[in-house]
């Protein structure tokens, strides 16, 4: 048995041994592709396991996650910090080899992958981010940013139309350093694919302009070579290595469906090890196998070294160049606040109008910010006026025009965010937000800042109705863990919103309106602690009235109504709930005092967010339903956003204190 065959078998075992351990996980894949895997890292791939984030290392994505301990034993075998105890606590609680692949927790794992496709719109956002940076720094015989992106998967990740919406794109955009590579075994859960996948994905390939490469065999290592040594000789295309596999190779149950998602089972873990001649102790390495990958490993190491001599002469052939490409890996220092001296923020204005403003001064402080949107820049104002489009003709361009792709696109900005050196932000109308919920879970679960900046955030859509009108999407978002939410209601809560983003380490998803709102006195930087008081009253207030967005003005008129009546009333703005929650609990309780109990919270959007801030007494104007079709101001009136609603709202709920307290304040908590 040749040393190569015997590595592939070691990653085939060591997966399986750490499955049947952990007494769940995916075999099949790791036994099938363990030779795609073996001949990318040994042949192909440069890296520093001493170094994984050297920034100029090519990157590998296992976008089928589920088979993740084929990765890990990958890392293990070519020296990266993935020990043999961890492939033995595989899936335990607090190891460093979880489930599916985790950013952040692994040495070498460049995104968190498993829901399916993901990995491959992450892949092509490394792909862009690449070409990209190598049209702003390269120099003839400087190529200071030169690196490939190759992507596993399976057929999983292409039957997920996140798959077909990034492939499309890549394939427009000709990013000819990326490589899919496909284990094509034509199993699923649910058995053969010959009833669900029946497409010829060559064809479907061809169609979107990438080069088409077959292997009829994955175990044969050298036709594998040959493959993607003729992938990376065209980089006019992304190419897509069409792998034929076995799924489970080796085992009894190979070509099963049996063998994708548990362990093989501790009888079929013995005929495996015989049928690969195997002799080893359980999850050891065979001496010349560790000795033979070791030697690979310290080998890649002058990849890194090499670089560093290239940027050496690159610095001083070019220091201002140097410069710059430290400010983009390290982030640019930006005193944000002096932003607010450069808007004239008074007369009424639609928030998406004072984001474009907003964002195109910040540009112009960080040229390392690219702006996309999904086919409606010209709706979401988030086109960069200094820059052109990304194109293959125009690698420098700053805009990304990901066509009428949401999901995609918010996948694509996590790989861009994950790649390093660039700020990405996206944009969409917030009711499509849907479409790319999955990729923004993930920028949550990652915790990349990825900037998403969604228009159009309520039944102020007006006419084209409930299918524009968001209502759920607000309290879906609220929900993710690690993502901010900011509804502003004027531009100086927008700066603010753009502010916390830019300082921050999670993603920021900005909800703006398409109509008109007023600007207010009381408003500015204070919006970044996620909820203060914009409209306070002398003396102690006698009700709180809370709110966002547009809703803000809503609730200044209905102050002016009740301060008119005799009323001390405090309009409290919330524009992010999740900055909120992370304030002192002394700073909570300055802005929304437990002695006030009487409160009325006002949001043209799902109700469900606000029960917990107006308490015992207080009143909800919310949505309870989808919008319908007619103007704004006639959808205001209808659901019942007037200041004279609010002001209505108000008054019940302080008879509802003033009641209870004349009985002895008994009322129970909700």
């Amino acid at each position: 048995m040749s040393i190569n065959a015997k590595c592939v078998n070691t990653i085939r075992v060591l997966s399986a041994e750490a499955i049947q351990r952990a007494k769940s996980g995916h075999p099949g894949i790791c036994l099938g592709a363990a030779p795609i895997g073996f001949e990318v890292f040994k042949d192909f791939l440069k890296f520093n396991s001493n170094n994984p984030k050297w920034d100029n290392r090519d990157r590998f994505v296992l976008s089928a996650g589920h088979g993740s301990m084929l990765l890990y034993s990958l890392l293990h075998l070519f020296g990266y910090d993935v020990t043999k105890e961890d492939l033995m606590n595989f899936r335990q609680f607090g190891s460093r080899t979880p489930g599916h692949p985790e950013y952040g927790k692994t040495d070498g794992v460049e995104t968190t992958t498993g829901p399916l496709g993901q990995g491959i719109g992450n892949a092509v956002g490394f792909a862009l981010a690449e070409a990209h940076l190598a049209s702003v720094f390269n120099r003839p015989d400087f190529p200071i940013v030169d690196h490939y992106t190759y992507v596993l998967c399976g057929e999983g990740c292409l039957e997920e139309g996140l798959g077909y919406e990034a492939c499309s794109f890549a394939g427009t955009q000709k990013l000819g350093k990326l490589i899919l590579l496909y284990d094509k075994n034509d199993i699923t859960i649910e058995g053969n694919i010959e009833t669900n996948f029946s497409e010829n994905v060559a064809t479907r390939f061809c169609a979107q302009g990438w080069q088409v490469i077959r292997v009829p065999d994955a175990n044969n290592l050298a036709v594998l070579k040959a493959a993607i040594e003729r992938a990376k000789s065209d980089i006019t295309r992304p190419s897509i290595i069409i792998c034929t596999s076995k799924i489970g190779y080796g085992c009894p149950i190979e070509g099963s469906e049996k063998v994708h998602g548990a362990p093989i089972g501790e009888d079929n873990l013995a005929k495996l090890k015989e049928s690969l001649n195997w002799t080893e102790e359980p999850f050891e390495v065979p001496a010349d196998v560790e000795d033979y990958c070791r030697e690979i490993a310290d080998g890649k190491r002058v990849y890194e070294a090499e670089w560093n001599e290239l940027f050496a002469r690159y610095e001083r052939a070019y220091p201002e160049l140097a410069e710059k490409y430290r400010n983009y890996m390290s982030g640019y220092d930006f005193d944000y606040t002096e932003l607010f001296s450069k808007f004239d923020f008074s007369a009424p204005e639609a928030m998406r109008a004072s984001s474009g403003k907003i964002l195109n001064e910040i540009a112009k402080n960080i040229p390392n910010l690219l702006s996309g949107s999904a086919d409606l820049a010209p709706s979401t104002l988030t086109k960069l006026k200094c820059s052109d489009a990304f194109s293959p003709e125009n690698r420098s361009g700053r805009n990304i025009q990901f066509g009428i792709r949401e999901h995609a696109m918010a996948a694509i900005a996590n790989g861009i965010q994950l790649h390093g050196g660039l700020r990405i932000l996206c944009s969409t109308f917030f009711s499509f937000s849907d479409y790319m919920k999955g990729a923004i879970r993930l920028s949550g679960l990652l915790n990349v800042p990825v900037i998403y900046v969604m228009t159009h955030d309520s039944i102020g859509v007006g006419e084209d109705g409930p299918t524009h009108q968001p209502m759920e999407q607000l309290i879906a978002l609220r929900s993710i863990p690690n993502v901010k939410v900011f509804r502003p209601c004027d531009g100086k809560e927008t700066l603010a919103a753009y502010i916390s983003a830019l300082t921050g380490q999670s993603p920021t998803v900005l909800v703006l309106s398409r109509q008109a709102v007023n600007q207010h006195k009381g408003s500015g930087i204070k919006a970044v602690t996620g909820g203060y008081v914009l409209d306070d009253c002398n003396g102690t207030p006698d009700v709180l009235l809370i709110g966002t967005g547009s809703e803000i003005d809503i609730c200044i008129g209905a102050k002016e109504i009740l301060t008119g009546e005799g009323l001390n009333v405090c309009v409290v703005s919330m524009p992010c709930l999740e900055e909120f929650e992370n304030q002192t609990k002394e700073y909570k309780e300055s802005v929304l005092p437990k002695s006030v109990k009487a409160r009325v919270c006002v949001e043209a959007a799902s109700h469900y967010a606000w029960y917990k801030y107006c308490r015992d007494y207080g009143e909800v104007i919310a949505m309870h339903s989808f919008g319908c079709s007619a103007p704004a101001n006639d959808l205001f009136r209808h659901f019942g956003f007037t200041s004279e609603n609010v002001a209505e709202k108000a008054k019940l709920s302080i008879e509802k204190v003033n009641a209870d307290e004349d009985n002895g304040g008994k009322k129970k908590r909700k």
